[in-house]
């Protein structure tokens, strides 16, 4: 099966291109002539100019028609508006230019921060995006406005409007946003000088890296995250012990996806524990972590370590996800439906898929995970996986999205 990087460029300007656009669609969006657009994707001839102008009709980094990266699908034009309000509120406010707006009290800033962190995890990211840029300006007037020695709680407030706005850039493919927005939410929380709030910004940061498959850096900063806050068991409160649970599996994610099945294990030991002696879920300071939590994210981490029957023997022994956020459900869905197809249990597979695709659609299409999945039951051209297929705008058997995408799709 063909590696991304293994067609030529012309090849990936066709595949990019689709049924849907013709060549001469494309040189009207990109104000070429259709000649050019021949010869691009015939590889005779493709000059900077014209690679930069195809790339921007196609909604895609000029790295995926060149072969250096997998290609994501294209954000919808609401989706680039909501960003470009976003890049504008962070490098702003970063900059100390005054916003301009009332300042909410603490406590309505808090209520406002929690609907941004609401959005987020029943994965309506745009949307979350949307309220983050506003928040984020909201929260800088107040801190602008607090009397010297009284800014602790406002600084924590504009750590966790960069912290929604980074995690949304991350999610979006905007890697460069991601990272000053998460730059400016640690500088925030030291701040507030919340220790728990340090915590959550650095694992934030290690996820970056992970996106960004700088995977030995996220490691170590997953662990490093992970100690620093290490409770004591009989003493920790339900807080403390939801913001360790979630780093402690969040490391054992990179290390999966590093391939490490002994450093895994062990996180997943300690993860396991942590969501055993908290009994329920919990939410805390914008994450949610419990014994649910711990099972069903355990699903993805064997996924990713190749033990199939281990995915598949914990799936067998989940049967309530409704205390999770909607996105943790639909991710673990995505995850069940991956352990089917390594397992070559096919219609299972594309019906679990298939479950998730429909009841979360809004979320479903900042996924990578559903075009690994389609690409793993290619063979079996059904129906089914042409109903799936098109949901999620993939082409049966057109393996070269998912082999780079797999290990990013996190």
């Amino acid at each position: 099966m063909p590696q991304w990087s293994d067609y030529s460029n012309g090849e990936r300007i066709k595949i990019l291109r689709g049924a849907e656009i013709t060549q001469g669609d494309l040189a009207e969006m990109t104000g070429l002539a259709i000649a050019t657009i021949q010869s691009a994707e015939q590889d005779k001839r493709l000059s900077l100019p014209t690679l930069l102008k195809i790339a921007a009709a196609l909604g895609v980094d000029t790295s995926v028609i060149l072969g250096q990266q997998a290609p994501r699908r294209a954000l919808r034009q609401e989706d680039r508006t909501m960003m470009r309000d976003l890049s504008h509120a962070v490098h702003d406010t970063a900059a100390g230019i005054d916003p301009n707006v009332e300042a909410p009290t603490l406590d309505e800033l808090a209520k406002i921060t929690r609907q941004g962190w609401e959005l987020y995890w029943k994965g309506h990211y745009a949307e979350a995006g949307s309220l983050a840029a506003p928040l984020l300006r909201s929260a800088a007037a107040r801190l602008r406005e607090q009397p010297v020695g009284e800014q602790a709680k406002a600084w924590g407030v504009v750590s966790d409007a960069y912290r929604i706005c980074g995690y949304v850039a991350n999610l979006m493919g905007v890697r460069d946003l991601a990272y000053a927005s998460i730059g400016h939410a640690q500088h925030a929380a030291a701040q507030a000088g919340d220790d728990l709030r340090q915590a959550l910004v650095t694992s934030g940061r290690s996820w970056v890296y992970l996106r960004d498959a700088r995977l030995q850096e996220a490691l170590d900063l997953a662990e490093q995250s992970a100690l620093d806050i290490e409770p004591r068991f009989s003493k920790a409160t339900p807080e403390q012990l939801t913001v360790y649970g979630s780093h402690i599996n969040f490391a054992a994610v990179v290390a999966s996806r590093m391939g490490d099945k002994e450093r895994a294990a062990d996180y997943l030991s300690q993860s396991h524990a942590t969501g055993a002696r908290m009994g329920q879920e919990v939410r805390a300071h914008g994450t949610l972590f419990g014994p649910v939590s711990a099972t069903t994210q355990a699903v993805g981490i064997n996924v990713s370590l190749g033990q199939t029957g281990k995915a598949l023997a914990l799936i067998d022994s989940i049967s309530d996800t409704r205390g999770l956020s909607q996105a943790a459900q639909h991710r673990y869905e995505l995850d069940k439906a991956m352990a089917q197809a390594d397992a070559k249990m096919w219609d299972a597979s594309l019906d679990t898929l298939e479950g998730a695709l429909r009841s979360a659609p809004h979320w479903a299409r900042h996924q990578a995970l559903p075009q690994v999945i389609v690409s793993k039951v290619g063979r079996a051209s059904t129906a089914r996986l042409r109903r799936v297929s098109k949901l999620i705008g993939a082409t049966p058997g057109m393996s070269g999205f998912p082999a780079a995408t797999a290990k990013n799709a996190l």
